[in-house]
């Protein structure tokens, strides 16, 4: 469903850099080169590596994945944003494609080995193989303290049982970063990370999981699954600060991939009612949608500033951004969510036809309300922030 380049007036902003507005420039002649334009939605797993390929020779990835001998704190995230956000203009499985190079690497990034390092984050890195992050269980989404996963130490190995589900690019991974109580405390101090290879003993995927806006998902088993000791990542017990730390990274970029949503939305709208004729009139004569159309670009702004906010304020500043990115996040996807609803009600009928843009961006932007921390857990977030400083 790509198109041309989206606007790019916030560029204008004191959030960003020449660096910045070059990579946009470098995003914009990507798409503009034809590696978005026919992406086969029919076959995902295909298309994610295609995609994931593309993005890598590009040097596209190089925004979301770190370098083996950096760490994460060398990941730009207002690039990661701005990549997301044009990736998600043009394509959600594009958009899908790169932000699980870099969320599926992210662990390896923050905590990783050198060895494991300089083993996975260059192919990651280079789109020759596609990463997976494995945190969510049945009963442990949003509350990662419950997670029932457990790795028990074997000799130079580690046992994991359990299940994983609602993995992105589970089935298709060729590196997982899997969490599991190991038991060192109660709760979320009990938890411990390791990299799981497809072919380590003892795992499996048990399914495959549809959903309305197709991507790679799976339900990871493991059953007794022999892994290495010394592919654990950090120390045992310090898995959820590693998760943690991970999803800060890139909550911003969550909301601008919503951005991104959001901005198509816009554009199809006005493309529309500028054609669409209604009562003797352009639909785009009629003050309500002019109305509405002010309201759909103010609110897009509004969330891009957070958004952008947040990504400046690790970068440039150093300081944490767990409030910023949660208002973001927040912020961002129930706007996406009411600018979309919208553009499909400009849309009449043709809104909810099975391969109209605007369909397409009603069902992907549903799940960013939900992934990587609901709506109501960032609003919690931002509770407890904002109690810690008063």
């Amino acid at each position: 469903m790509s198109a041309k380049a989206p606007t790019r007036d916030h560029l204008d902003w004191p959030f960003f850099d020449r660096q910045h507005r070059d990579y946009a420039q470098q995003l914009d002649r990507f798409a503009a080169a034809g590696a978005l334009s026919n992406v086969n939605h029919h076959d995902v797993d295909a298309s994610c590596r295609t995609l994931a390929a593309a993005l890598g020779r590009a040097g596209l990835l190089d925004a979301c994945v770190a370098e083996p001998d950096g760490d994460a704190s060398t990941i730009d995230s207002r690039k990661a944003c701005l990549a997301r956000e044009t990736l998600a203009f043009h394509d959600g499985l594009a958009d899908f494609a790169f932000a699980m190079q870099g969320l599926g690497s992210g662990a390896i990034a923050v905590a990783g080995s050198p060895a494991l390092r300089g083993a996975i984050l260059p192919r990651v890195r280079s789109g020759e193989w596609l990463a997976a992050f494995a945190l969510s269980e049945k009963d442990a989404g949003s509350d990662v303290a419950a997670l029932a996963c457990s790795a028990e130490r074997d000799g130079d190995d580690c046992l994991l049982n359990g299940e994983k589900t609602w993995i992105s690019n589970g089935g298709i991974a060729d590196v997982y970063c899997v969490f599991a109580r190991t038991g060192e405390a109660p709760g979320a101090r009990g938890l411990s990370a390791f990299v799981v290879l497809p072919g380590d003993p003892g795992f499996s995927i048990g399914e495959r999981i549809e959903v309305i806006a197709p991507h790679p998902l799976a339900t990871l088993r493991f059953e007794n699954c022999r892994v290495p000791a010394h592919r654990r990542l950090g120390a045992p017990g310090e898995g959820f600060k590693i998760a943690m730390r991970t999803l800060d990274i890139f909550r911003a970029s969550v909301a601008a991939a919503a951005l991104g949503f959001a901005r198509r939305a816009l554009h199809e709208s006005i493309n529309h009612v500028r054609t669409r004729k209604m009562f003797g009139a352009a639909l785009g004569d009629l003050q309500l949608t002019q109305a509405a159309i002010g309201e759909m670009a103010t609110a897009i702004d509004a969330a891009a500033l957070l958004t952008y906010r947040a990504a400046w304020r690790r970068d440039v500043q150093g300081l944490s951004t767990t409030k910023e990115a949660a208002m973001a996040k927040m912020t961002a996807t129930e706007m996406a969510q009411q600018v979309i609803d919208r553009a499909v009600q400009m849309f009449g009928g043709r809104g909810v036809r099975s391969g109209e843009i605007v369909e397409s961006l009603y069902r992907e932007i549903r799940a960013l309300r939900i992934y990587e921390g609901a709506t109501e857990v960032q609003k919690l977030i931002v509770a407890r922030e904002v109690y810690k400083s008063h």
